[in-house]
């Protein structure tokens, strides 16, 4: 999903002009509400984590930026790299809109390495032509360096001359390029003509001459109305394919967001180029995540980050005038165990300098009550308790006289929600229903539950212990709210509680 091509995009735009515009316009940033441990621009607009790769001892990330505004405007791409996947060093703006085929915005797009050179595949929005509109092609860019990037002569390498019939020239994106028994691969969004979303797969032997291999997997109109931001990877023996879908239907708890991030799981026929998926899934039970990337590392791990925010909403750092709007989620490891998709937190040990002391065993009979030693804004809260005696658990974050995020656990329904709606400043969003409160049933039924939930300036990540659920959303309290307190109906007992603050 994007906002609309507007005339600024006719100006000269340069990676030169945007990174002085960076260098003199950074001390602006007011840092309220900035993420300390989340990779967030250094001023301006942030959406979609492109480029996600490892290249040179590094992990690079490139992302959709507006360095200009707050607010989402003519994309370039935006680019940080890290050795520990928390602490992010800002690098030179990799892709400016400065081309006739990329004028109106460098869309999403991803990253590979070949004979040792960085290769960009990313989505040009074209020049207006006479009838004012504006095409989407696929385009490459290459460095020998990982920061200084060279677009290609041959440029736009997938044309919409390469489309297959009944597929949008308008909406045709987002490239997440792969390489598969020799042969290099890239899955494309793109817009049906029944108004309904693909992902089509093009092939080629050398990055540059691409040709139209398949409608890899074609939705229906019970699944969106247009796919983005595609992902192909092999996970323990099964074929995944992540899309970020827009107006996926509500199903029960799941994807209550007007656009879900969904993982389709099944195998790819190779003979005939096609995804055959066997189940779908929403990917984050929160109210904020949308359009995750993923790399393979060289540990093997399978390592995916999301953009924290969701479109349709309002943004308080850009209407706040702080001068900077986005972050991208902490980093999780992606397996496939038991026959299901888990999610597990990676980096944190990188900024916690001294894991927070355990507090002894407590134990809380209807009640409301803090525990000494938790409390805190910014760190991570690990919890195990005993519910066999549990009625209801409610745990109160960021809390003040006026102000408290609640995640909550109802042991009789096995469901774990999140509610946001006296955080703060009021977030409002497009869905039918203020975007205020989500809850997910667990799968297995257990006497322990146990969750590490990770606190930012304006964020809360809810990860329950054995991987299957996440939670991510947004807050923005309006005071100093460092209050961390308990709320139970029947008996808790609180086996393990930690919390271990971030600098």
């Amino acid at each position: 999903m994007r906002g609309s091509v507007n005339t600024q995009s006719q100006l000269a735009y340069s990676a030169d002009r945007a990174n002085q515009y960076i260098a003199e316009n950074k001390g602006t940033v007011n840092p309220l509400y900035r993420n300390r441990y989340h990779a967030s621009p250094p001023v301006g607009w942030m959406n979609d984590p492109n480029g996600f790769v490892q290249f040179q001892g590094a992990y690079h990330l490139f992302y959709q930026f507006h360095p200009y505004d707050a607010k989402w405007g003519p994309m370039h791409w935006g680019h940080m790299k890290s050795t520990d996947l928390i602490h992010w060093e800002d690098l030179p703006v990799a892709l400016a809109p400065d081309q006739a085929y990329d004028r109106s915005g460098c869309f999403s797009g991803s990253a590979i390495e070949r004979d040792g050179k960085l290769y960009l595949l990313y989505t040009g929005v074209t020049e207006a032509n006479e009838e004012g509109v504006h095409h989407q092609v696929q385009c490459l860019a290459v460095s020998e360096d990982g920061v200084n990037f060279e677009k290609v002569q041959q440029n736009p390498v997938i044309p919409v001359a390469a489309l297959p019939a009944d597929a949008s020239q308008i909406d045709f994106r987002d490239p997440k390029v792969f390489e598969h028994e020799g042969m290099y691969y890239t899955v494309v969004a793109s817009k049906a003509g029944d108004e309904t979303g693909q992902i089509l797969l093009y092939q080629s032997a050398d990055l540059v001459e691409w040709q139209f291999a398949s409608v890899f997997l074609k939705g229906n109109k019970e699944q969106g109305i247009m796919w983005e931001c595609p992902d192909f990877f092999r996970l323990n023996g099964k074929d995944c394919l992540i899309f970020p879908a827009m107006q996926w239907p509500q199903d029960g708890d799941d994807y209550q967001n007007l656009n879900a991030s969904v993982l389709a799981v099944g195998e790819v026929d190779w003979a005939t180029k096609q995804f055959h998926p066997e189940s779908y899934q929403e990917l984050d039970h929160g109210l904020d995540y949308y359009a995750p990337q993923s790399l393979e590392d060289d540990k093997g791990r399978r390592i995916c980050i999301g953009w924290m925010q969701m479109w349709g909403r309002n943004f308080p750092t850009d209407t706040l005038g702080h001068n900077w709007t986005g972050s991208m989620t902490i980093p999780r490891e992606l397996k496939w165990e038991d026959g299901k998709l888990k999610q597990y937190p990676i980096g944190i040990e990188a900024i916690a300098d001294n894991q927070g002391e355990n507090s002894p065993v407590i134990t809380m009979v209807d009640t409301k009550e803090s525990i000494p030693g938790i409390a805190g804004d910014c760190g991570l809260l690990t919890l195990k308790v005993d519910t066999s005696g549990l009625e209801k658990l409610s745990i109160h974050l960021r809390e003040n006289e006026n102000e408290r995020t609640v995640v909550y656990y109802d042991k009789a329904k096995n469901e774990l929600g999140f509610d946001r709606s006296a955080s703060g400043i009021e977030l409002k969003g497009e869905e039918a229903h203020p975007p205020v409160s989500r809850k997910v049933t667990l799968s297995g039924k257990s006497d322990h539950l146990e969750l590490a939930i990770y606190l930012d300036s304006s964020s809360v990540e809810v990860f329950e212990k054995n991987g299957e659920v996440v939670m991510t959303s947004n807050v923005y309290p309006t005071a100093e709210a460092k209050g961390i307190s308990f709320e139970c109906s029947g008996k808790a007992v609180f086996e393990e509680a930690t919390f271990t603050p971030f600098i």
